[in-house]
């Protein structure tokens, strides 16, 4: 790997350690691997000098007296130093290296190191600090070419540009996916339905390392138990029925890159271990095949779920829980950050008229007042399908109140609706608890206009048991549910 900056400099790599024999072994294996290499005895002699020369990457001890590495990482965060950093520490634990990721560490190696594995760690750091000064460049000129793309308040690249909102939460979150987006750790993503999590997931890995490298999705709830096992690890011909020729499954296709589990609680129990020791252990076996596969994948993970509840309940395993929620992140609902609903109400007008091929579209005062002041269950899913629709139905003038207020008061039945469709009918005499589940599901589906993911998200149950069981019922939707779904 590059041991030089973009000017074909050696990089320059910083060592904090208040213990001179540890500070000085880093630092000679560091000069053999030809880096310019500093030292320091403290965080606060270290501070010092980063703010007086261009440093690229900081290795650093976790104990140390005065300031530690957990405050020293913090105040480079605070500082917003452009430098990479990488602990070192004989204290390894999760708790240290989330907290130090979480501020913005590159990566985590515990003493007593591995001579290559810390010429690796530093040389990765090195590649991403070189990629991060590019994006700095690559902005500078975008300014200086046209100033108007930069106003406002940014705190990320432009790769996450597709983030609309300035509220607090929002700001808040692009912090934290640029503090985790750096490291190859698990990150978890929960969120209601609609409120972004594969975007996040996607501008995650367009900042990582891995950004070159493929971001391989699997939308783990359209798929029965075989099926999804095939998709993940592949399978060899004549597996099982069906299976007419061998197949590469998406771990080995994010070999590289990352993998995103949309939905990851839908899939089976069963095919949860197997799920498990690919996390543990990065390797995996086509089924049909005894051969085992090695990959070099970060795993990315979304859910709409309540985890603690679906482990109470037997279907989710805990173990596995506490390998992908290695970093947590929650996406916020639209509720909980109004601020962004006419910014994002604006953007979605914008991408219409574009598509259109209209001039710009506006909402009225009313209409925008109207947006305000609705709660969204369906977040910004549903806010974008409110405008797209109001652009195309409406084509003359500005967007009015009354043709998008028909739509957000029927766009989704609470929970006290659910619970009460046509309930004097299900209090029937002679009636089996099977059969009054049935009329249950069919009533809840058509009162949401054969949506099926938002009666799967009223009911409390996942798509693929909901699809399961209108299987068996042989319910066939009838042509204006499609008409309301659409």
């Amino acid at each position: 790997m590059s041991r030089k900056t973009k000017d074909n400099k050696a990089s320059h790599v910083l060592v904090v350690d208040d213990h001179a024999s540890a500070r000085e072994a880093v630092a000679d294996v560091l000069r053999q691997a030809a880096y310019e290499v500093s030292t320091c005895a403290s965080a606060t002699e270290a501070l010092g000098r980063l703010a007086q020369q261009p440093i690229d990457v900081v290795v650093t001890d976790l104990q140390m007296p005065g300031m530690d590495g957990l405050e020293f990482i913090r105040e480079i965060d605070r500082r917003r130093l452009a430098v990479e950093v990488v602990m070192i520490t004989a204290h390894a634990s999760v708790a240290s290296a989330v907290e130090a990721m979480r501020y913005g560490a590159f990566d985590y190696i515990e003493k007593p190191f591995d001579v290559v594995e810390l010429e690796r760690c530093v040389a990765q750091a090195c590649e991403r600090r070189c990629l991060r000064q590019q994006e700095v460049d690559a902005a500078s000129r975008a300014a200086r070419s046209s100033p108007r793309r930069l106003s406002g308040p940014t705190s990320l690249p432009a790769s996450c540009s597709s983030m609309i909102g300035s509220s607090p939460v929002m700001q808040e979150l692009r912090m934290r996916i640029g503090q985790v987006a750096t490291s190859d750790e698990t990150v978890l993503l929960c969120g209601e339905s609609g409120t972004g999590k594969e975007l996040v997931a996607q501008t995650i890995h367009a900042l990582s390392r891995r950004s070159a490298g493929p971001l391989v999705s699997l939308n783990c709830p359209v798929l029965s138990s075989q099926l999804t096992e095939s998709e993940l690890f592949g399978h060899k011909r004549g597996a099982f029925t069906g299976a007419d020729a061998d197949r590469t499954g998406r771990f080995e296709l994010a070999h590289g890159g990352s993998i995103l589990l949309d939905e990851v609680t839908e899939i089976d129990l069963n095919l949860q271990a197997k799920l498990l020791r690919v996390l543990q252990e990065r390797s995996f076996e086509h089924v049909g095949s005894s051969d085992s596969i090695h990959v070099d994948v970060r795993v990315l993970a979304t859910t709409n779920r309540d985890l603690p509840a679906e482990i109470a309940a037997g279907r989710f395993r805990e173990d596995l829980y506490y390998r992908l929620a290695v970093v947590p992140i929650t996406v916020p609902p639209l509720r909980e950050r109004a601020a962004d609903v006419l910014e994002l109400a604006d953007h979605f007008l914008t991408q219409a008229a574009e598509r259109l091929e209209r001039g710009s579209i506006a909402l009225e005062p009313a209409a925008r007042e109207l947006l305000m002041n609705y709660d969204w269950p369906g977040n910004v899913r549903e806010l974008q399908n409110v405008i797209t629709r109001a652009c195309v139905l409406n084509s003359d003038g500005a967007i009015s109140a009354d043709v998008v207020r028909p739509w957000l008061a029927s766009s989704r039945p609470s929970t006290t609706d659910v619970q009460t469709i046509q309930f004097d009918k299900l209090q029937t005499a002679d009636l089996t608890l099977d059969e009054m589940e049935r009329r249950m599901i069919v009533a809840t589906l058509e009162r949401v206009g054969g949506h099926r993911a938002k009666a799967a998200e009223a009911l409390g149950i996942g798509i693929r048991t909901l699809s399961g069981k209108l299987r068996a019922y042989g319910y066939a939707p009838r042509e204006k549910d499609f008409a309301k779904a659409s």
